[in-house]
């Protein structure tokens, strides 16, 4: 069961503002933002100093049948105890040498302030369920239109590893049974460069979030559009509904990162009292950015994302019309 009060995960597909939220909501003050511990890649995965345990697939499957490792891993991770020799023994550039001496600093500060880790993980999002029952993490899920979403991995030139997902029996016996056939075909059709794949991974993550909403107390499933929309009105609720004080350094840096400015499309990386963040944040308007996929897809792609995802989709308001209702 989650603690009202302890660790926050911050979860969804790639690419639906995990990291954006998580920032907004590290504007708390509350929080020691945590970046991305179950990444397959470094930086910034795979640093034993963060969570001690190994990460095997990319979207790996977390249980109460294989965790031996990843408790007591997951337990130090959300207490804010860092390990500096387990981490400088396997990364030890000078990036990792900076940034194991932030985390020291920033989880040691933070665990004197008795501020709440929030793990920021897109990766995390099938070990969601166990981090809850078993960590205490409350768990927030990001969900953004599944064409932006699409749209965003096609601008950034990524392939989803669907095989990562197969090659998981476990994940596949309790999660994704159903959706087996197509990713097996998926997987088969390897190089296919369309937006087939990229949707596939939406409907499978967010048909298995559909069935967290049923078992899950306590879920908090957030639509990037509507906190783009309007955001600091929805960052207030969402604060409230977390358990995080609302003051105004909050809404100075929810309005600084949602407003374009000069500037406003500038590339920045952000340094935070939990250490050094690969997460890039850009400044824009939030509003104008909805509408963005409109430069990067056809008519006949946007179509085709809307049929591969639609069964899922309409259960969280996104339709055939202008993407939400």
């Amino acid at each position: 069961m989650s603690d009202p009060g302890g660790p926050l995960l911050v979860t969804g597909m790639p690419r639906t503002a995990t990291s954006w939220v998580g920032k907004m909501l590290e504007a708390s003050g509350a929080l020691v933002y945590v970046n991305e511990p179950m990444n397959p890649q470094h930086p910034p995965g795979r640093s034993p100093g963060v969570l001690r345990a190994d990460v095997e697939h990319a979207f790996q499957y977390i249980s109460e049948e294989n965790e031996r490792v990843w408790l007591p891993a997951f337990r130090d991770t959300v207490r804010l105890r860092f390990h500096p020799l387990a981490e400088v023994r396997r990364n030890h550039g000078p990036y990792d040498l900076l940034r194991a001496l932030k985390y020291t600093a920033g989880f040691g500060l933070g665990r004197l302030r008795g501020r709440r880790a929030l793990l920021d993980d897109p990766y995390a999002v099938f070990a969601a369920p166990w981090l809850q029952r078993r960590v205490g993490c409350q768990v927030v899920v990001t969900v953004r239109d599944p064409v932006a979403t699409v749209s965003s991995w096609r601008r950034l030139g990524w392939t989803p590893r669907l095989a990562e997902l197969l090659a998981q029996p476990a994940l596949v016996r309790d999660r994704l049974a159903r959706f087996v056939p197509d990713l097996e075909a998926a997987v088969a059709a390897d190089g296919d460069g369309g937006v087939g794949p990229a949707s596939l991974l939406w409907r499978v993550i967010y048909g298995t979030v559909a069935d967290y909403r049923r078992e899950l107390p306590a879920l908090e499933v957030v639509r990037h559009e509507d906190l783009s929309a309007d955001p600091v009105p929805a960052f207030r609720s969402l604060y409230g509904r977390l358990g995080l004080p609302f003051g105004p350094d909050a809404e100075r840096a929810i309005l600084a990162a949602t407003s374009a400015g000069s500037g406003g499309g500038a590339m920045r990386w952000s340094v935070s009292g939990g250490g050094v963040s690969k997460t890039a944040a850009r400044r824009l308007d939030s509003r104008a950015n909805l509408q963005v996929w409109r430069e990067r897809l056809t008519p006949e792609e946007v179509a085709r994302i809307r049929e591969l995802t639609a069964d899922v989709a309409s259960g969280f308001g996104y339709t055939s019309g202008n993407g939400s209702r």
